[in-house]
């Protein structure tokens, strides 16, 4: 199983509609073959950065995931909502 951990930063007038991309992203995710769990994360210390950590079955399956048409059309115009590119890293999940 692995777990990926993506920050993204929304631009200052944009929380609420990045937030609302993310959550409409985590409800397709949901969806897809080897999905097994989501929660997101606002920074305390900057509202703008909204943080996700999505556990997949495997590595595999998330790349499915990240060239699928689900995907395409859940993130469609998310490019606007950055402030910054999101950064996004993989974990195995250890227990």
């Amino acid at each position: 199983m692995i777990a990926v951990l993506t920050h993204h930063w929304a631009k200052e007038r944009l929380t609420a509609e990045a937030r609302a991309k993310l959550d409409g992203n985590g409800l397709a995710q949901s969806r897809a073959p080897g999905f097994v769990s989501r929660q997101t994360l606002i920074a305390l210390d900057d509202p703008t950065q909204i943080t996700s950590i999505v556990l997949w079955d495997s590595g595999a399956i998330y790349d499915d995931w990240k060239a699928s048409p689900e995907r395409a059309a859940a993130m469609a115009g998310a490019d606007e909502l950055w402030a910054r590119p999101p950064e996004s890293q993989r974990f195995e999940v250890a227990g």
